[in-house]
Order: structure tokens, then sequence, then C-alpha cells
């Protein structure tokens, strides 16, 4: 199953769906799929089309491929601009995936602060080739996912950068717009931020994420290439945090990202 077939899945009985072994991160279910798969069922809940603005995510367990997984949703608050819920990614009686979420409808304001400018990066063009998915040494997901380093060193490289980043849109998917769905699944395509200082292989895993959406989403394509870049603010003692931001080709603000992440070395 693509990605689009698995929204689907949850859209059509949020019960019980299973993620295939395709999807694997490790011995987990690829963490942006698991977000968008719980955002999708709380979707389902809302009264109204007003967009996400913002999600808290937090990776309780690693939810295992090929098992059934039930999505639960509870609003916790409708108010007239403003929706705030809380969905729940369960497997076999544990929450796997917890995600807290605000959709608000849009106001008018006096206030208007234009994003800063996206960063400097090669063109797509000079960008290194596609990371290709080669089994039983890149995650399994990574066959569903493109990307093409062009800012800070490749996992494992001793690349002391603390920028990393690139060009990234999805594979194996039909033309269709770009969604909130999608732009979850591009933004933690990319390896902890942590990976690239390391000199030898070890596992590393996202433990919190919390990801902003700038609305409206522009008029982009499932197929249109992403621009990606994070940065690591600070690590120690196993854990990093970094922060991240993803614009289209052309520098349009897309998303921002934090994230604190673990690293087993």
């Amino acid at each position: 199953m693509n990605f689009t077939q698995l929204l689907e899945a949850v859209r059509a009985n949020p019960e019980s769906v299973s993620v295939p072994a395709s999807w694997a991160q490790g011995r987990a279910a690829f963490g942006g799929l698991m977000a968008a798969m719980v955002y999708e069922a709380m979707r389902l809940k809302l009264a109204d089309d007003r967009p996400v603005r913002s999600l808290a995510i937090s990776f309780v367990a690693p939810a295992a491929a090929d098992v059934p997984i039930r999505f639960e949703v509870d609003v916790l608050r409708e108010g007239k601009a403003v929706s705030t819920l809380l969905g729940r990614a369960v497997q076999e009686g544990q929450v796997v995936t917890l995600v807290q979420g605000n959709f608000g409808a849009a106001r008018s304001s006096e206030v208007e602060v234009p994003a800063k400018a996206a960063v400097a990066m090669k063109p797509l063009e000079q960008a290194a080739p596609e990371l290709p998915y080669i089994k039983g040494v890149t995650p399994e997901f990574m066959r569903h996912v493109a990307l093409r380093w062009a800012v800070g060193g490749l996992p494992f490289s001793g690349n002391d950068s603390r920028q990393m980043g690139g060009w990234v849109r999805l594979r194996d998917i039909a033309d269709e717009p770009l969604n909130e769905a999608h732009l979850l699944a591009l933004v933690d395509a990319w390896p902890p931020s942590l990976l690239p200082h390391l000199k030898r292989p070890a596992a590393g895993s996202t433990l919190t994420w919390t990801i902003e959406f700038i609305q409206p989403i522009p008029q982009l394509s499932t197929l249109d290439w992403c621009r990606y870049c994070v940065e690591t603010e600070h690590a120690r003692e196993g854990y990093g945090h970094a922060a991240a931001a993803l614009w289209s080709a052309e520098g349009e603000l897309l998303a921002l990202s934090r994230q604190t992440v673990t690293v087993f070395a």
C-alpha cells in the first residue's frame, strides 16, 4: 500500500488499519506516516474544514508492522474559530502515537510578518543524486521517499555541521494536491539531525515532535520537490534538540518543525 492508500484506509475504517512492513523504520512503522494517519483520523471529527495550525506528536512506543492499529480521537474543545483535538494510535491495547492538534479558522488581523528567506542550498540539479533504497541498509520506508542531500553530511559521515537537509518528495504516489498529511511525511523523512555527527552506524529516533503549518498551503503537487533544512541547537547525554523548516522549491515557507531526538551512541 502506498501513502495515499494508507490514508484512505484510515478514513474508511479507523478501527483497524495495518501498516505494511515496507513502511518500517527499524522496528517501528515510519513516524511521519503514523503522525499522518492519526491526523487523518482527527480530521474526521472536525465539524468544519478549519485548517490545522499545529500538531504536537509523541512517539510513545514503536508501532509494529502488520499488526492492526486502532485510531481514537477526542474533541477537547470546539470553539468559534479554534478546535483542539487529541488523537491516539492504539496497538494491542497500548498507545503507540499520541497527537494533540489545534485547528483554527482564519481571522482578520492587523499583524502580518513575512517569513524569513529559505536557507540557501544547492539547486536541485546540483544536489547529490537521490539516496537509493538499499534493502538491509536504508530504512524500509525509504522506498517511498526521495531525498537529495544539499546541506551538511549524510548519516554516520562524521560531519559536524549543525545543519542538514536538501530536497525531498514522495515516491510511488499519484499526482494530487499536496496537503498537511504529505508535509508530515516529507518533514519526518529525514534522519535525526545528530546522525551525521557519528562515524559509525547507531540507532536514533524522534521522541517528541511539534510541527506548525503555514496556512493557507500553496497549491503544490505531491510530485513537486520541496526544500528541507534542520539545525541542531544542542545535544548531550543521548538527546538532541533541533529546529527545521520545509519550503516549496520556490522558497515559500510550508511548515516549521521542532524535535527532541535520541541517539544511542
